[in-house]
């Protein structure tokens, strides 16, 4: 099967994920009802008197669950999960480290600092109001990779893999021990930090998927740019060189891009780890290592499998739930160590 018929055939599967992540729940609906729900509100939007007589033979209950809680809910984690695994997929091909993520060069925990900010202060920006949170995400992670760089170039200034890795880990380690005295100090918002990072989809509806939708959108057009560029660099910074890439600039907007991604996700959802690590390795599993491929591959297996982990967070103690960064801790700390012991 080629990699497009692939690509055609994970995005129907992820399609049934979702459905089936918005039917199953403390309320079972049927999946054909969910898929109708969902399809005559589509129809609404285009044809009001029409989708509204349509929707009279399904119960309001419904309708408001699937619409109003559960459809909102999938498609945030969907989308959050994905922008996180294309994420992944961009640091495992730049650093080519198998083991790479946003985690590793501190994205991900300047994100949770920008994140827990906002959420302790209560600040909100004039006239962009809710999107003050994705932005100080978006904004501190962007500012950690520049640090990052900036100091890897001072220390080494041919920026090699491992000195962008080692400095990544130190500035992540700073960064979460300010996160973590911010969180005693401020005891009050103990709770709702804690949970937050931890990492959950409760409660969020349609005004969280219209936030993300720009970082997803910008984020994954930035990178489709730079496909060709990261199956040269795969090949060593000399080869890349040879054939006339730029590196360390495609690296920088690599970086940023990937910043726009993991900053608008983990400030929406929380720091939830190991999706960047396990969808891009599944990707390049089944579609090989050319990236125009593994990129969107990557953003659909992240997708599918972060709706599937915050179904089992909210179904397998219903009806209380789990934390999602639970979930895909307990699935992706033995991928991990397998990862890592079959490398050596």
């Amino acid at each position: 099967m080629s990699n497009r018929k692939k690509i055609i055939l994970g995005i129907f599967i992820s399609l049934f994920i979702l459905c089936a992540g918005t039917s199953l729940g403390s309320t079972f609906i049927n999946f054909f009802d969910t898929v109708r729900i969902i399809f005559y509100k589509m129809i609404a939007a285009i044809m009001p008197s029409k989708g509204e007589a349509l929707m009279t033979a399904l119960e309001s209950k419904n309708i408001s669950i699937v619409w109003q809680l559960r459809l909102p809910r999938a498609l945030l984690a969907f989308m959050a999960g994905g922008a996180l695994a294309m994420s992944g997929a961009v640091f495992q091909s730049v650093l080519k480290n198998q083991l790479a993520s946003p985690y590793i060069i501190g994205v991900s925990s300047g994100a949770s600092l920008g994140a827990g900010l906002v959420i302790i202060s209560g600040f909100a920006l004039p006239f962009i109001g809710r999107f003050t949170l994705p932005l100080a995400g978006f904004v501190f992670s962007l500012l950690t990779v520049f640090f990052v760089i900036a100091f890897s170039g001072k220390l080494d200034r041919t920026m090699s893999n491992n000195t962008v890795i080692l400095f990544g880990m130190v500035v992540s380690l700073f960064v979460n021990a300010l996160l973590t005295t911010i969180t005693a100090v401020f005891r009050e918002e103990l709770k709702t930090l804690v949970l937050w990072q931890m990492g959950s989809f409760a409660l969020k509806g349609w005004p969280y998927v219209m936030l993300m939708f720009p970082f997803l959108l910008i984020g994954s057009l930035g990178i489709a740019r730079y496909t060709r560029e990261m199956d040269i660099l795969t090949f060593g910074e000399d080869e890349a060189q040879s054939v006339g890439v730029e590196i360390h600039g495609i690296r920088k907007k690599l970086f940023f891009f990937s910043a726009v991604l993991t900053g608008g996700a983990v400030a929406l959802s929380g720091a939830i780890g190991f999706v960047d690590l396990i969808a891009p390795h599944a990707a390049r599993k089944i579609v090989g290592s050319n990236h125009r491929y593994v990129i969107p591959m990557s953003f659909i297996i992240g997708g599918a499998l972060m709706v599937i982990t915050d179904l089992i967070a909210r179904t397998i103690i219903s009806p209380s739930e789990l934390p999602v960064g639970a979930i895909t801790a307990i699935i992706g700390a033995p991928f991990f160590a397998w990862v890592y012991f079959k490398k050596s």
